[in-house]
């Protein structure tokens, strides 16, 4: 178990991708993790494809300081995720202590509102590559890379390449 005694933070909200999530909270487990699901709150919501999902903690009642990384999956749940401020400020307190950002698909949008892509190489759904490069990111088409902290995965079907570049940051 490669991961056992790291502790990450995944985000979710309604609208969220649902393989993006699900696939990579159970694959952080699988390498013995702790796992935390955080969202706005903690109430019930639906991925794009109806599974459903619940946050067991508030991502404002989350310590930055307390996690090796915090994982943002895509779907629609990040254009929703980056308008609160207790979000962005977790994704941009975790990746200022040097902690792993996990970031895929449409999950750029909170890593942008979080003011952590300028300069870097990035990645995600096409949709968001104007937004990163304007963002001052340098796209990169790539199933998935890490950039310093920063893990990158493009979309669905890039989850496994995805996932590899997720374990072996954090287990580093």
């Amino acid at each position: 178990m490669k991961l056992r005694g790291k502790k990450v933070a995944v985000l979710v909200a309604e609208g969220f991708e649902d393989l993006e999530y699900w696939v990579t909270v159970m694959r952080l487990q699988e390498e013995g993790a702790e796992v935390v699901s955080a969202g706005p709150d903690t109430s019930e919501v639906r991925g794009k494809n109806a599974l459903s999902a619940r946050a067991e903690v508030a991502a404002g009642d989350l310590d930055a300081a307390g996690l090796d990384g915090v994982v943002v999956p895509g779907g629609w749940a990040p254009d929703k995720l980056r308008r609160y401020p207790e979000i962005t400020g977790l994704v941009k307190g975790v990746h200022g202590r040097g902690g792993i950002v996990g970031i895929i698909c449409h999950g750029g949008l909170v890593a942008i509102s979080a003011g952590i892509v300028d300069g870097v190489r990035a990645t995600g759904s096409l949709g968001i590559k104007d937004d990163l490069v304007n963002a001052g990111a340098e796209w990169v088409d790539e199933a998935a890379f890490r950039d310093g902290n920063l893990v990158w995965g493009r979309v669905v079907p890039d989850i496994p390449a995805f996932c590899r570049e997720l374990v072996a940051a954090l287990e580093g």
